[in-house]
């Protein structure tokens, strides 16, 4: 199978694959401007830009971490990534992921919006308000992620009526992806919820409402996955956890030697203060909290709502904003490791160009 080029509002990729946003800091300037330059859709994570540059934009540090959402989700350190994007991939197509469940998520959308970046893609959430963020920039594509037929029905139909617009395309996440799952624990290990299973009713609704390309994620990790989920329906692919796998990933060299190091049965289903269940590598702050002797919880940084201000955080044991920062910084004691189902499968690191060969054309480029 050939990979065509795609549209995405009115932006054209040379290839069907976009690249998943990664936060804290694990898919920033570098990562997402060389993923753009080879011909996907590189995706800045919003999320911690207070940490970029050492922290350089970030308002105000207590306990060196930056304080308050103002802070943790810093205007001035996103538009240095697109910035700096820009520098690598020049005018290609170039997102930003916004997850649906942080504080401030309406001001985040429009600081990216006016950053420059010509895609917004949010999760963890139903982001049926999403369109009222971006009005004033009628050429920032929406693309909203679900993990089901049903959650892209009532996005479409609150987009139509409140705003008359509907998603420039939609990624379907199945319950394999790193981080944050759009299931419950057990969902996540039933075979109907298996991204297989979901890309047919999700296409149906999809062609619906009209021309709405639809991604699938969750569990991908090459050519063959690929082709298998664009001859089940899909448009195309979004990939994550592979792509911390190359040079140019913005993510510490200890984040990815955890990686390599982790074995199929070190990826797990662990709680987060975010309120859905999430996948990540088990190590020793897995292994505290379990225990109920993970690191104190401040919430310096108020990240996400559902939190509420740290409530959730004590309930499953560790602060998300704290953890996955620590993890940037490369700490292995208390870093919160993220990962796909298939990160054991990652044992060597490549440039992102050779990555894209090898999804490209296949493992032999």
């Amino acid at each position: 199978m050939k990979l065509q080029s795609i549209k995405i509002g009115k932006h054209e990729i040379d290839y069907p694959i976009i690249q998943g946003g990664m936060g804290v800091g694990i898919s920033w300037d570098k990562l997402a401007g060389s993923v753009s330059r080879e011909g996907g859709l590189g995706v800045i994570s919003s999320v911690g830009t207070g940490y970029y540059k050492n922290k350089e934009y970030a308002q105000k540090l207590v306990s060196q971490r930056p304080l308050e959402t103002t802070s943790f989700y810093s205007k001035e350190g996103l538009f240095h990534i697109v910035e700096n994007a820009r520098k690598i991939c020049g005018d290609k197509p170039l997102a930003a992921n916004v997850l649906y469940a942080i504080n401030d998520y309406g001001r985040v959308v429009r600081d990216a919006c006016e950053a420059g970046v010509n895609i917004i893609i949010t999760g963890a959430g139903l982001p049926t308000n999403m369109p009222e963020f971006t009005e004033g920039y009628p050429d920032v594509a929406l693309v909203p992620i679900v993990s089901s037929a049903k959650a892209l029905m009532i996005i479409c139909k609150r987009w139509q009526k409140r705003y008359n617009r509907l998603p420039d395309a939609v990624i379907l996440e199945g319950p394999k992806s790193g981080g944050h799952q759009g299931f419950t624990y057990e969902q996540c290990l039933m075979p109907e919820y298996q991204l297989e299973n979901l890309i047919e009713p999700v296409v149906k609704e999809a062609k619906k409402w009209g021309d709405i390309p639809v991604f699938a994620a969750g569990g991908i990790w090459d050519k063959n996955d690929i082709e298998k989920m664009m001859n089940l329906g899909a448009d195309g692919v979004q990939m994550g956890t592979r792509f911390i796998g190359t040079y140019e990933c913005d993510a510490h060299e200890n984040f990815k030697k955890v990686l390599m190091a982790a074995k199929e049965e070190d990826i797990v289903l662990m709680g987060s203060p975010v309120g859905y269940p999430a996948r990540g590598i088990k190590t020793n702050l897995v292994n505290l909290v379990e225990k109920r002797e993970g690191p104190a919880i401040k919430c310096i940084s108020n990240c996400v709502a559902p939190c509420h201000r740290g409530i959730e955080a004590k309930e499953v044991g560790f602060c998300i904003a704290d953890r996955l920062s620590d993890a940037y910084n490369g700490d292995t004691e208390l870093g919160l490791f993220f990962s796909g189902t298939n990160g054991y499968r990652l044992n060597s690191l490549m440039t992102v160009k050779e990555l894209m060969a090898k999804l490209i054309h296949g493992e032999d480029a």
